[in-house]
């Protein structure tokens, strides 16, 4: 087994050999000139190396114990530095609690909303008015339209019932100079023919004929003067319905534009965006303000800490509940006993395997004292 194999069962928490020396010389063959050396490599190795960590275990171990000196300055400060400290943290703290809960917030709208609207929060109110005006009159637009329509399509119905009246009336008269006709040619057969005084017959039909003609004529002249009627008020509402169209879409090309500038499909989804941004600027506007009294505090909580000779300022920033609550930083002194207690640990066992090696090579120089000047050469080449 080599010195790695031997270090990596050293390390295994499961391993039942951890006892075992890590120099132990069972099956080396020191006659071998290549076994002989890379064996007091290993043990040159397994020095520095446990040199190494032993240094920077060192560093780990100073600092663990500068955070413990911190905690007993802390603890040891006077009532009115530490009720300083104590509010100076809880601003602290307040303030990153804040920021905390505005980043983990549902956001109101999404950033382009919020900084089109931004762009453009002059003019937001009086856009909002305009669309909402725009839209009001586009409703009354499309009513007028409908009734307009309806008037047209009811002049339409009377113009058309004009026309048939006038037919029919020019229908009657051609019955009634038939009728007026045949009943002369009734008369004359009965005068002639038979020898009857039809006198009367004469001004009887003569005067019907010409009262019902009278009559029709009355009656044609009424539905021509209603036809006539009719297709000007049909010609006044095609008139008003062009003009009509013509601001309806006017008006739709304005809507087209506003709802393009704001990007919305319409006067209600923009006031709400124009709510959801004032209450959106508002949060963003505390923010803000919390982020800049986060960093005041911050700055001032830390030359507040340096100035009790705290030496690790910055770590205490993230901690603040243990100015505020004594158990926490109980614990927070516990961890670090048990942290140190563990580096110590460490440092130890790198110790103890620098020992050991250091040791085993002494041992080796007494039992092979022919193996020394070797042994004084690798340890010459290691330090250059």
């Amino acid at each position: 087994m080599n010195i790695f194999k031997r270090i990596a069962l050293l390390f295994s928490k499961n391993n039942k050999e951890d006892e075992e020396s890590l120099s132990s010389r069972k099956g080396i063959n020191f006659s071998d000139p290549a076994e002989r050396s890379r064996y007091f490599m290993d043990c040159l190795d397994q020095m520095e190396e446990s040199s190494r960590e032993v240094e920077l275990l060192a560093g780990e171990y100073q600092l663990v114990t500068d955070y413990l000196t911190d905690v007993d300055e802390i603890e040891a400060l006077p009532p009115g530095k530490k009720t300083e400290l104590e509010t100076c943290a809880k601003q602290f703290s307040s303030y990153s609690t804040e920021i905390q809960k505005y980043r983990e917030r549902k956001p109101r709208m999404s950033d382009i909303e919020y900084y089109t609207l931004k762009k453009r929060e002059p003019e937001v109110e009086e856009g909002i008015a305009k669309i909402r005006e725009a839209e009001k009159y586009a409703v009354a637009v499309k009513r007028d339209l409908r009734r307009l329509d309806g008037e047209r399509q009811a002049r339409l119905f009377i113009k058309n019932e004009s026309s048939k009246s006038m037919s029919n009336y020019k229908g009657m008269v051609v019955i009634f100079i038939g009728a007026y006709v045949l009943c002369m040619l009734l008369l004359v057969f009965f005068q002639f023919a038979l020898d009857l005084n039809v006198f009367i017959g004469y001004f009887l039909a003569t005067a019907l004929v010409a009262i019902a003609a009278a009559v029709t004529a009355i009656k044609y002249m009424d539905a021509t003067k209603e036809l006539k009627h009719a297709q000007a008020e049909i010609n006044k509402i095609i008139a008003l319905q062009n003009t009509v169209k013509i601001r309806y879409i006017n008006n739709r090309k304005l809507l087209e534009f506003l709802y393009l500038k704001y990007h919305v499909e319409n006067g209600e989804k923009l006031d709400k965006l124009w709510k959801a941004y004032q209450l959106e600027k508002e949060e963003r506007r505390q923010f803000t303000e919390a982020q800049a009294q986060s960093e005041y505090f911050q700055k001032h909580l830390t030359e507040l800490l340096s100035s009790c000779r705290v030496k690790y300022p910055d770590r205490w920033i993230y901690q603040t509940g243990a100015f505020l609550d004594p158990r926490e930083m109980v614990e927070i002194r516990h961890e670090l006993i048990i942290r140190r207690q563990r580096v110590r640990e460490q440092i130890d066992y790198n110790k103890n395997l620098a020992e050991e090696a250091k040791l085993e090579i002494e041992e080796v120089a007494k039992l092979y004292p022919e193996y020394a000047g070797e042994i004084i050469e690798l340890l010459n080449s290691k330090e250059a």
